[in-house]
C-alpha cells in the first residue's frame, strides 16, 4: 500500500482521535487538521518491517498533534463518561481476577467489553494515581516522582514503538514485550523477571510514563 493509500483509508482513524476531544476548547476542525498532520507524518515515516500495523503506528503521531493544541491551555481533562467506562473496566478487571486466580490480559478484557487493546489500556490507566520511578526496587530508598499520564494521554497496548523500545535499557524492554506484546500477566512476568508484582507494577507505569514522554516530545520536535 502506498503513501496516499494509507492516508485515504485512515481518515476515519482521525476522527475517532478527534472526537475524543470535542468540547474542550478548541474546534472540532482544528482537532481534524492536527490529526491529519500527525497521519501524513506517521505515512512517511512507517515501516513495514517494524512488525506492527499501520493504525499502532499511526495513533501516537495523529494524537501528539492533537495534544500540541492543548499544551499552552493546560491538561486535557477526562470526561464523566470516560471515568464510568473507566471504573466498569476496573470493575470487570478486579471480577475476572477473582473467578479466575490470576489478573486478567488485555487481550481477553478486549474480547469481553468488545472494544480493541488500545482502549481497554487507556480506561485501565485513566484511575491509575502517580507513581515512583527509582533508581532501586528498595522501597526505603529515596524516590523521584514520575506522573502516570492518565485519560487519552495514557500509553496504550503496543503503542511501544521500536525506537522507543531500544532506547531503555534491556530490563525495561523485556517487561514491556511481556506484558504488552505477549499479552502476560504481571504476576506471570514477575517470576520471569525475578521480581515482585508489585515491583512489576510499579516499574511498567513508569516506564510507560517514559515512554509517552519520549514519543509525544519526538513527533513535537517534528513539528517544529
Amino acid at each position: 500500500m502506498d503513501r496516499k493509500e494509507l492516508i485515504e483509508q485512515n481518515l476515519g482513524l482521525v476522527h475517532a482521535c478527534a472526537n475524543r476531544f470535542r468540547g474542550r476548547g478548541i474546534e472540532y476542525e482544528e482537532l481534524y487538521s492536527a490529526g491529519c498532520l500527525g497521519l501524513v507524518k506517521a505515512a512517511d515515516g512507517f515501516r513495514e518491517e517494524l512488525g506492527f500495523a499501520f493504525s499502532t503506528y499511526a495513533v501516537p503521531a495523529v494524537l501528539g498533534e492533537i495534544r500540541r493544541l492543548f499544551r499552552d491551555g493546560g491538561a486535557v481533562k477526562v470526561s464523566r463518561s470516560l471515568k464510568e467506562r473507566s471504573r466498569e473496566a476496573v470493575k470487570l478487571s478486579e471480577k475476572l481476577t477473582k473467578e479466575n486466580g490470576r489478573e486478567p490480559t488485555v487481550t481477553e478484557l478486549s474480547k469481553i467489553l468488545g472494544i480493541d487493546c488500545f482502549a481497554v489500556s487507556e480506561l485501565l490507566n485513566i484511575s491509575l494515581p502517580p507513581v515512583s520511578l527509582t533508581a532501586s526496587d528498595d522501597d526505603n530508598e529515596r524516590q523521584t516522582d514520575v506522573p502516570v499520564p492518565s485519560g487519552e494521554d495514557a500509553i496504550q497496548d503496543k503503542l511501544a514503538l521500536e525506537e522507543v523500545l531500544k532506547a531503555l535499557p534491556k530490563k525495561d524492554q523485556t517487561l514491556i514485550r511481556l506484558r504488552y506484546f505477549k499479552g502476560l500477566t504481571q504476576s506471570v512476568t514477575a517470576k520471569k523477571l525475578g521480581m515482585s508484582q508489585v515491583q512489576v507494577s510499579r516499574k511498567e507505569r513508569a516506564v510507560l510514563a517514559i515512554m509517552r514522554k519520549k514519543l509525544t516530545d519526538d513527533y513535537s520536535q517534528s513539528a517544529t
